[in-house]
């Protein structure tokens, strides 16, 4: 026999007839597969409710920034004014509190506010930027342009704003709703708005 052939022979992998040859790969109609229609329809649903709680989410954060903004600022105005009044109260001048009637609340100001416009004379207030104050010099009054309109109720219309001005706190003693010199007692200046206003949600 010769040894070398019967090396080799015995050395060869055998295979029975029986076995059965794996494949590789995903089985037909197994393993992953796409989005139905359905399921698709139930995403984009779902995303869009989301969206949809964002952005108003979004916007009332937006309108409670400038409600607190302008009201700060007014806050911060009526506080300078008690100031002023205090001054005339110690220079024992309460009547010449009069004197301020009309006049520019900012100028009660030490720093002005970053969306002030400054004085204007008669100006049309729609050539304005909204979310910006400024003083009508010819009306004397100070005005808030609105920039949220759709959550703001009152002040005037076209375009949306409050006006505000430095009215007389006085005891009508005639009771005749005018403040007149001599007869009324001034007791303090007040911020007043000109027209009620509100916020919304």
């Amino acid at each position: 026999m010769n040894l070398r052939h019967w090396t080799s022979t015995r050395m060869q992998p055998t295979v029975s007839q029986g076995a059965v040859t794996r494949q590789s790969g995903p089985r037909p109609g197994g393993g992953s597969r796409g989005f139905s229609l359905l399921e698709l329809v139930i995403v984009i649903v779902i995303i869009s409710v989301l969206l949809a709680v964002a952005i108003s989410r979004l916007l009332a954060l937006q309108v409670d920034a400038e409600r607190v903004a302008m009201e700060t600022v007014a806050g911060v105005i009526r506080s300078a004014i008690g100031i002023k009044i205090a001054e005339h109260i110690v220079n024992q001048d309460v009547p010449g509190l009069a004197r301020l009637v009309g006049s520019n609340p900012m100028d009660r100001l030490a720093e002005l506010p970053g969306n002030y416009l400054g004085v204007q004379d008669g100006v049309n207030p729609a050539t304005l930027a909204d979310g910006n104050w400024y003083y009508d010099r010819r009306e004397g009054m100070l005005v808030y342009l609105v920039r949220n309109t759709g959550f703001f109720r009152g002040g005037l219309d076209n375009p949306p704003r409050a006006r505000f001005a430095i009215r007389l706190v006085y005891s009508d003693r005639n009771g005749n709703g005018v403040f007149d010199p001599g007869i009324d007692r001034i007791e303090g200046l007040r911020l007043a708005p000109l027209e009620p206003y509100q916020w919304v949600r």
